[in-house]
């Protein structure tokens, strides 16, 4: 069985949505970031950089957020989190999570400016599409709405200025999926930064 480690609301919380959106089966191992659980050494026998999120396949420790949900999406084809079968839409979902991986999520350390600016770039970039490649969800939709979860979580009035996001992001708060990860990770506790 797959183990996940993660930290509710960081990052890792894509791959938990994700994890939910293509049924598997899985044994969930939150940490806390207050007790510093990421740095005790039983973690980081597993994930020596001390970071979430881990997933565990087989005993091998997969990390980073693009390689868990490109590998759920492969391991998990009938859920359609990729395009398989067209290699140039399977390019824009690859695009569209360096894009988010390098521009949105760095972002966040160099302040709200840098965070506003690259919501900005995402808006412009989802051009009042639905989704972020082709006509459904895909890894990259949950990529992105996590950043963009924590982005509303952080500013006033994001709607006005983000219409695409907002759209996109109450697409994504309708979601079984979205709504279990939520409903698990909040009961736990967020520890995040505002």
């Amino acid at each position: 069985m797959l183990q996940y480690y993660f930290a509710p609301g960081s990052s890792s919380m894509a791959p938990h949505i994700a994890l939910h959106e293509v049924g598997a089966e899985f044994e969930a191992h939150p940490l806390s970031f207050a007790a510093r659980e990421h740095k005790a050494p039983a973690y980081l026998a597993i994930n020596p950089q001390g970071r979430v999120p881990t997933l565990v396949i087989d005993g091998r420790p997969l990390t980073e957020v693009a390689g868990i949900l490109f590998y759920l999406a492969q391991r998990f084809p009938d859920a359609g989190l990729l395009p398989h079968g067209d290699a140039e839409e399977t390019a824009r979902v690859v695009s569209w999570m360096s894009f988010i991986a390098s521009g949105i999520h760095p972002a966040w350390q160099r302040g709200p400016e840098y965070a506003e600016q690259a919501m900005t770039f995402a808006e412009q970039r989802l051009d009042g599409r639905e989704w972020t490649v082709g006509g459904r969800i895909s890894i990259a939709d949950i990529h992105l709405f996590r950043l963009f979860w924590r982005f509303k979580r952080s500013h006033a009035e994001p709607a006005r200025r983000f219409l695409g996001l907002m759209n996109h992001y109450d697409r994504m708060m309708e979601r079984e999926s979205v709504i279990e990860t939520i409903s698990i990770e909040s009961a736990l506790g967020y520890e995040l930064p505002r």
